[in-house]
């Protein structure tokens, strides 16, 4: 369950943090901060939606209902730092320090619950899988990221191009095309979750999704390009 908590979610959330990163690095901030936020937003309609309509969907995890009031605060705090219109080095900061607490945080209640009857943690240990020698398990892990690196970069290529053809603002492509496509892993791995009645591991990875889209994928650019973002961006921050 730790691993599920903090390494799948992670994990899941590793492309929109790697396109953030390149559309930082390239001068487009709008881009990444719009993949943030609008990966949230497909996670929770589109995912979670989707998933919903395939399988009915129960809660059972005390850990899940533990992670409720921790998004809801990390909301809270991101809605703050960015009311000002600005995503500045120290918001970055904040975010990225954030993050080390909640997955801090998500590792002691893990480590404390190991002698409680979780169903999550039944479920973790269902997908385990104990076949893969650790050899095997570096090269895919080397293979996979190597090939996210590489399309994350055509994805932002493609986007900021795609942007500039139709003169639609970078902000709006994050939003939409962006997360969109940067949110299918977490969409491949809810109802996949949810046919093999894992209710919990597909509603939990929603929620850790989230957790690190803000904390994560949202601190990027704060840190490598910080500035002030127009006002069309802050209304739609705000509208968020």
């Amino acid at each position: 369950m730790l691993i599920g908590l903090t390494i799948v979610g992670l994990g899941t959330s590793a492309p929109e943090i790697l396109v953030s990163a390149m559309a930082s690095f390239q001068g487009n901030p709008g881009l990444a901060i719009g993949n943030a936020l609008g990966s949230n937003i497909a996670n929770i309609g589109l995912i979670l939606g989707v998933t919903a309509l395939i399988v009915p969907l129960t809660v059972c995890s005390n850990a899940l209902r533990r992670e409720y009031p921790i998004l809801l605060a990390i909301c809270m705090l991101v809605l703050v730092l960015m009311l000002d219109g600005e995503l500045g080095r120290l918001d970055g900061v904040i975010l990225m320090a954030s993050l080390v607490l909640v997955i801090v945080g998500l590792a002691r209640i893990a480590l404390r619950s190991r002698t409680e009857k979780d169903p999550m943690t039944s479920e973790y240990e269902a997908e385990m899988s104990e076949a893969l020698s650790t050899k095997s398990a570096i090269i895919w892990f080397v293979i996979g990221l190597g090939l996210l690196l590489f399309s994350s970069r055509l994805l932002v290529w493609g986007a900021v191009n795609i942007a500039l053809s139709f003169g639609i603002s970078d902000l709006v492509i994050g939003l939409t095309i962006v997360a969109l496509g940067t949110s299918l892993p977490e969409l491949a791995a809810s109802i996949t979750s949810a046919l093999k009645n894992e209710h919990d591991i597909a509603i939990g990875n929603v929620i850790g999704s989230n957790i690190y889209n803000l904390l994560a994928v949202l601190s990027v650019p704060g840190v490598i390009m910080p500035g002030v973002l127009p006002q069309r961006y802050s209304a739609v921050i705000c509208l968020l």
